[in-house]
């Protein structure tokens, strides 16, 4: 039978609260004092926006919230929403000293939640685009982090801007697809409202090839950005995959986003294929939104799967169960909808997965969504684009540096251009992006935070889970003693 909403508003809203209520001053403080101000500090170069991490914790143990801000915001214009979304527990707070020190790491994603919050609930604006204009015109395509994080750029740096996007709102993964747990869909929308106060202006409900031509972009815009992102999710290949109850899970997670969180329909019993980070925020949701059994089912073991170690306890924590070695060979249906999952066995030879003859077995299932990844829109960008160089995994080729594409005056960045990382990178490579536009047409190079993160180099470790260059054994020597 067809899936319904489960809860009551009252209860739906309470088992999807946000993980983690914000700081209060007092707590703020006394987290914000365990800093030990690092002069050559590891989380700046953890953070791919390259944020002054101790500057903006110095000015909270200061007293000073909206200085705070600023310095978050100037560097990472999504600020709010990586305080609440970034793995800090590998990127800032993994870079942390005091975690070498005491076992645990000053709470950087927290504080600056806290920090970013104060000015969003004050309506204080910590950005400011120049009275004048430069008289040059940007088009971006997308309005998710990458897109929003060039337009914010350029903004400030005195160009018109503006912001296409098919969907009624921005924000992009920011609004429609992340964990509402984890950040309502308000937090991102107020980061999209303050870019419209820079002057960035947004178009929404526009498809770019059928409501607008790149001929008409190419004629009334001196550079475009191409921030697109990935397209749905890949296909399953299996019978029954076109039953209305096998779900893309990004648009599961979106329904979340845009109904009344009562009125949701889940399964009473989940099956998500696969196992990355979207696959755990579908799971622990549907166990949040009254699902009796939500299940992960992978293809490798333990040891193989995407997803970060603390989403994987976090969903342990809601209720979900774990099918490793596993993978679904048809979904059978009862009336015309989901019924169960004929499922199979697998182990891993020479790094391939294969299947086990002889364990297959069915096990019900009236809910099946798909967390497999993202189709690449190779096919979408050679008509939009004719030249456009792409790579053999069907990203976009660009400089690394400026983020120039092949395509003259066409520059890139987010999940198109790097494969699907972090919104914090995305924001990294729009700002990036921005600084190549200004370079090409204005001669004009702009400094300032902008850092690749050094997470994985060769260099000494400093930091659970976390490699950098900066080595500070004195300091440690002398706190130890």
């Amino acid at each position: 039978m067809p899936i319904q909403p489960l809860l009551d508003s009252e209860t739906a809203a309470r088992n999807m609260a946000e993980k983690q209520p914000r700081y209060t001053p007092q707590e703020a403080l006394i987290e914000a004092n365990r800093c030990l101000f690092c002069f050559d500090a590891p989380c700046i170069m953890a953070c791919p926006t390259g944020i002054d991490i101790p500057s903006f914790i110095k000015k909270i143990a200061n007293g000073n919230p909206t200085g705070s801000a600023r310095t978050i915001l100037t560097a990472n214009v999504l600020g709010a929403s990586c305080a609440r979304v970034c793995p800090t527990e590998v990127l800032c707070e993994g870079a942390c000293v005091v975690l070498d020190l005491e076992g645990d790491p000053v709470k950087i994603g927290r504080l600056q939640r806290y920090a970013t919050d104060y000015v969003f609930d004050h309506h204080i604006d910590v950005l400011q685009a120049p009275a004048k204009k430069n008289g040059k015109k940007v088009a971006i395509l997308g309005a998710g982090p990458a897109g929003l994080g060039c337009a914010a750029e350029l903004a400030q740096l005195g160009y018109e801007t503006t912001v296409f996007d098919k969907k009624k709102e921005g924000g992009g993964l920011n609004t429609y697809g992340i964990a509402y747990y984890k950040m309502p869909p308000e937090i991102s929308l107020d980061e999209v409202k303050m870019i419209e106060r820079l002057g960035v202006k947004f178009q929404y409900g526009v498809e770019i090839g059928k409501d607008l031509t790149i001929n008409e972009l190419e004629k009334n815009y001196d550079a475009i950005f191409l921030a697109l992102g990935l397209g749905g999710a890949n296909r399953l290949g299996i019978p029954g995959e076109n039953l209305p109850e096998v779900v893309d899970a990004l648009e599961f997670i979106e329904w979340i986003h845009t109904k009344p969180l009562h009125e949701v329909p889940v399964g009473r019993r989940v099956a998500v294929l696969g196992c990355g980070n979207t696959a755990i925020d579908a799971v622990s949701q549907s166990k949040r939104l009254g699902a009796d059994v939500a299940t992960i089912i992978y293809r490798r073991g333990e040891d193989d799967m995407p997803a970060y170690g603390f989403e994987y306890e976090l969903a342990k924590n809601d209720g979900a169960t774990f099918h490793f070695h596993t993978i679904p060979t048809e979904v059978l249906a009862e009336n015309g909808h989901v019924k169960a999952l004929r499922l199979v066995r697998t182990e891993t030879r020479d790094g391939k997965v294969q299947i086990i003859s002889g364990s297959e077995w069915t096990e019900e299932f009236d809910l099946v969504l798909k967390a497999v990844g993202q189709e690449k829109q190779s096919s979408a960008f050679d008509k939009l684009f004719p030249g456009l160089k792409l790579d053999r995994k069907g990203r976009v080729e660009h400089n690394p540096e400026t983020m120039a594409t092949s395509v003259p005056k066409l520059f890139v960045g987010g999940d198109c251009a790097n494969g699907g990382r972090e919104v914090v990178n995305a924001v990294a490579e729009g700002k990036k992006a921005a600084r190549g536009i200004n370079v090409l047409l204005t001669k004009q190079k702009v400094t300032g935070p902008i850092q690749p993160s050094r997470h994985g180099t060769k260099d000494g470790a400093l930091g659970s889970g976390f490699n950098h260059p900066i080595r500070v054994p004195e300091l440690l020597a002398a706190m130890s003693s």
